[in-house]
């Protein structure tokens, strides 16, 4: 990654959670905060939850290798699927 490119991605991080710390504060501050502040501060969250679960494929245990559906639902000569009846 070039340095732009870094500093961009910085920034855009820095600049969303500037805005979901003024999403929360307004939640808590101002009585009249309402839906838009809400919705900001429960995407928020939901985000800062997924990447606990994201792994690279090459680094996940069980990770199922490339190919292996097409090879399965392929039908193609001999499959992996028994056709015993």
């Amino acid at each position: 990654m070039t340095g732009t490119r870094r500093w961009g991605a910085r920034g855009a991080v820095l600049g969303l959670g500037a805005l979901w710390w003024w999403a929360v504060l307004r939640l808590v501050v101002v009585p009249g905060a309402g839906a838009l502040e809400a919705t900001v501060v429960a995407g928020g969250w939901g985000l800062s939850v997924l990447p606990v679960h994201c792994v690279p494929k090459g680094r996940a245990s069980g990770a199922v290798g490339t190919g292996r559906w097409r090879r399965v639902l392929g039908g193609g000569g001999r499959g992996v699927v028994s056709r015993r009846g």
